[in-house]
């Protein structure tokens, strides 16, 4: 069993910053897939970032590129998503998720994963 916390979401300008934070508790986590999902209101839920834990390969949507990237402290067992340069299309709910299959981070398909944090909130207005 797996269990994902997240936090610092918050309100930001457009064009400013902010880190999300995962702290990850489980057993056999350095060979999981971690990711960052997200969801507007009246939208699917969509994969935005992840990572493979065994070796540290990330892959982005590509509407994020460049923007967001993916700092760990093993540590702390947590996986942050730092979002730059924020856009009025990134606000929503940012969901933490896990995987024991660490293919399922890959750079064309967003599976479902296995367990998900409760999420958390990004809004970006001026």
């Amino acid at each position: 069993q797996v269990q994902l916390v997240e936090s610092g979401g918050g309100l930001v300008q457009p064009g400013g910053s902010l880190r999300l934070s995962c702290t990850a508790s489980g057993d056999g986590l350095e060979n999981y897939a971690i990711a960052w999902f997200r969801q507007a209101p009246g939208k699917k839920r969509e994969g935005v970032s992840c990572i493979r834990l065994r070796d540290g390969t990330t892959y982005h949507k590509d509407s994020v590129k460049g923007r967001f990237t993916l700092p760990r402290d093993n540590a702390k067992n947590t996986i942050s998503l730092q979002m730059n340069s924020l856009k009025p299309e990134d606000p929503a709910v940012y969901y933490c998720a896990a995987d024991p299959f660490f293919y399922y981070c890959s750079p064309h398909e967003w599976p479902e994963y296995d367990y998900y944090g409760p999420g958390t909130q990004v809004t970006v207005s001026s």
